[in-house]
C-alpha cells in the first residue's frame, strides 16, 4: 500500500530538499500558525497527523517555520482522525499561548537561516521513517 504524504510549510527549504519525494503545499506567506490552521483544515478534509506540530524543542513564539507531515486517510476509513484534530487544536492553543506573552522577534537573516536548517532536520528526519 502506498501511502499518500502532504507537507504543509513556509519553509522554502523543505521544498528544495523533499519536493522530489513529497507532495508540499508552500506557500512563503504562511505564519507557523497559517501552517497550523492549515493542517487543521486538511484534517477536517480526511488527513491525519505523521509529525506532531509543535515536535522539536524551539517554542512556538521562537521561530516562524514550521512544517508538518500529513497522511491521506483512505477510502472506507474513518474520515475524521478524532487524535489528530485534538493534538492540532492542542498545537494552536499552545501557539497562542506563548504568542500572547512574547510575539515572534523579527530575526535578522542569518538566525532565518538556522531556523529553516531546524525546520528541515525536523521534517527530513520524519521522512526517513516514512519513506
Amino acid at each position: 500500500m502506498i501511502k499518500e504524504f502532504l507537507i504543509i510549510t513556509n519553509n522554502d527549504k523543505v521544498v528544495e530538499k523533499l519536493g522530489d519525494k513529497f507532495e508540499i503545499d508552500y506557500k512563503e506567506e504562511y505564519s507557523y500558525k497559517d501552517v497550523l490552521l492549515k493542517c487543521r483544515s486538511l484534517i477536517h478534509e480526511g488527513y491525519k497527523l505523521t509529525t506532531h506540530p509543535l515536535s522539536g524543542s524551539i517554542k512556538p513564539n521562537e521561530t516562524p517555520y514550521k512544517s508538518v507531515i500529513l497522511e491521506k486517510v483512505k477510502d472506507g476509513e474513518n474520515k475524521l482522525d478524532t487524535s489528530s484534530l485534538l493534538i492540532m487544536e492542542d498545537a494552536i492553543m499552545v501557539y497562542d499561548k506563548f504568542q500572547n506573552s512574547r510575539l515572534t522577534p523579527q530575526w535578522i537573516g542569518r538566525i532565518h537561516k538556522d531556523f529553516k536548517d531546524i525546520d528541515l532536520s525536523l521534517v527530513s528526519d520524519a521522512k526517513e521513517k516514512l519513506l
